[in-house]
């Protein structure tokens, strides 16, 4: 048995303009495809992300994330990016807050946290 690389990672967001609007307007990922399920009462898109996907639902009456204390499950998603210092320039001038840049204590790359409109923390690291 081999896996090669990943194929995709599911997020589920609660509302369908707020979600959308922040992955694809704000941070530029490619819809591949999108459709709205009437027997699940939701909208599964798909982003792309290099050569993996990100499968985006947006569903009504989901509980809400749990953070801290962090629950088991996903702890966060990581996006390698050139410059993290860039990246998060550009991220604050779209009104997206992130945490002060620091540096990884094993890769010793900088790094830096922020988050969806639903609280997903998202990193990015170089």
């Amino acid at each position: 048995m081999r896996f090669d690389s990943i194929h995709h990672v599911a997020l589920i967001g609660s509302d369908y303009e707020r979600s959308r609007h922040f992955y694809v307007d704000l941070l530029g990922f490619e819809v591949i495809r999108e459709h709205h399920r009437l027997d699940r009462n939701d909208w599964k898109i798909d982003l792309r992300c290099g050569e993996q996907e990100i499968e985006l639902f947006i569903k009504d009456g989901c509980p809400p994330r749990a953070s801290y204390p962090e629950a088991l499950g996903l702890r966060h998603l990581a996006f390698r990016v050139d410059s993290v210092e860039r990246t998060a320039a550009e991220l604050n001038r779209l009104g997206i807050d992130t945490e002060p840049i620091r540096m990884d204590e094993f890769t010793n790359k900088p790094m830096t946290f922020f988050h969806d409109p639903d609280g997903q923390p998202l990193e990015i690291h170089e």
